[in-house]
């Protein structure tokens, strides 16, 4: 391998690993959106031109904001030399300002929560929320977004743009809001934080069954809302978080197929994030409980069991109760069906699902089809498990989920 080559390697991982925290300290001394992500790429490009030549720098991210903010200021300026500076003043103005800021580390560490506290702007649409933060601090596509939304892709383009152009127009600060104003504000970034937390612990769509950047970033974001603010339902999310992904090293196969929560190795899961978890389930439990604290003490259910046959299931079928009565979301009734069917019998849940599938919920949701197609399997309908199958393949997007579903279907072929 050429040098060249090794570079544009350190260049790609870098990439990988730092572009989000670049690009949201870019958007702090840029103050644009728009022009940030030009500037990201910018910076980019420039690396891959100079670092095969002049070495690759001791502090790489530094180097990139640094590169992408002349370059965006470069490009203003000339844009200012061509249009009025009505058009191009502001924008002019705002990049030169603070010429040092990016080099302030606990400034640069808390961009990408400032980021996330812009994103998640009451004045935006939720949806447009979740999907320019998905967007914008970690990455996604926006076929990803689409797909974990069951929604379009122009579609979430669209609110990304809007989302953006309300941010500009609107003049939304780009800040973590005061202390006073924090609670009110708080249940939107848990929401976004907990949706890319799930897209790192399932995938929508890949290769691979997790994608642990994802899921880092969201536990590393939740550990810092829970010490700017240790409200119950952001350390209820925490432990969610990190009890769920206690288990991500058990939850495929070296050759990265998909294994059930039943059939995983447990002396593979993450003890001491089993017990942390636990801890903060403690916490949150201490006062009145929200959705994220309850799910997070079902979790802890689980990661307690030693074995997949000592679960609490009549425990876990409670929560849910109690979490039905403060969520009453389909795909919380179709979890709750799923340890009905633990505790009760296959047959106990079948009928709830079906009653949620045929009542025109879940239509587009693979885990309900799946689900359905387990239970019928179990009760000998082979016919109908066969169909149910099929229905989850045709919805599913990840390659190990779909070689479980394809292994499903040729057994119930083989039989």
């Amino acid at each position: 391998m050429t040098t060249t080559d090794q570079v544009r390697e350190t260049v790609n991982a870098v990439y990988e690993s730092d572009s989000r925290r670049v690009l949201a300290t870019l958007i702090r001394v840029l103050g644009d959106f728009d022009v940030a992500e030009e500037a990201l790429h910018d910076a980019f490009m420039a690396a891959l031109e100079q670092w095969p030549r002049d070495g690759v720098p001791a502090n790489p991210r530094g180097w990139l904001v640094t590169a992408g903010r002349f370059k965006a200021i470069d490009k203003l300026r000339r844009r200012k030399r061509f249009s009025s500076l009505e058009e191009a003043g502001d924008a002019a103005d705002v990049a030169v300002v603070d010429t040092a800021a990016w080099a302030d580390e606990e400034s640069v560490e808390d961009d990408r929560l400032r980021l996330i506290f812009t994103c998640c702007h009451p004045a935006l649409a939720a949806e447009a929320q979740v999907a320019l933060t998905l967007r914008q601090v970690c990455g996604l596509t926006t076929e990803e977004i689409a797909q974990a939304f069951l929604t379009r892709a122009p579609t979430v383009a669209q609110r990304i743009v809007r989302a953006k152009a309300k941010i500009r127009d609107a003049r939304i600060p780009y800040e973590v809001p005061a202390r006073t104003d924090l609670p009110g504000r708080l249940d939107g970034v848990l929401r976004v934080i907990y949706l890319t937390f799930n897209e790192g612990y399932a995938a929508s769509s890949g290769a691979s069954v997790t994608r642990h950047d994802l899921s880092a970033e969201a536990i590393r974001v939740g550990r810092l809302l829970v010490e700017l603010l240790p409200e119950p339902e952001a350390i209820g999310l925490l432990a969610l978080m990190l009890l769920h992904d206690s288990r991500r090293t058990a939850r495929a196969t070296a050759s990265g197929d998909l294994i059930l929560l039943e059939d995983q190795d447990r002396s593979l899961w993450n003890r001491e994030q089993i017990a942390e978890g636990v801890g903060l389930v403690r916490r949150a439990l201490s006062s009145p409980a929200g959705p994220y604290a309850i799910q997070a003490a079902i979790a802890a259910v689980h990661a307690e069991a030693p074995a997949s046959a000592a679960t609490d299931w009549n425990e876990i079928v409670g929560l849910y109760d109690v979490l039905s009565r403060l969520d009453a979301s389909p795909v919380i009734a179709l979890n709750r069906a799923v340890a009905v069917a633990m505790r009760d019998g296959p047959a106990a849940g079948l009928s709830i699902i079906d009653a949620i599938l045929d009542g025109g919920d879940l239509t587009e949701y693979r885990p309900a089809h799946a689900a359905r197609a387990e239970l019928r399997r179990l009760l000998g309908r082979t016919a109908d498990a066969r169909v149910s199958y099929e229905r989850a393949l045709a919805l599913a997007r990840q390659g190990p989920e779909r070689r479980y579903l394809e292994r499903r279907l040729a057994e119930l072929s083989a039989n």
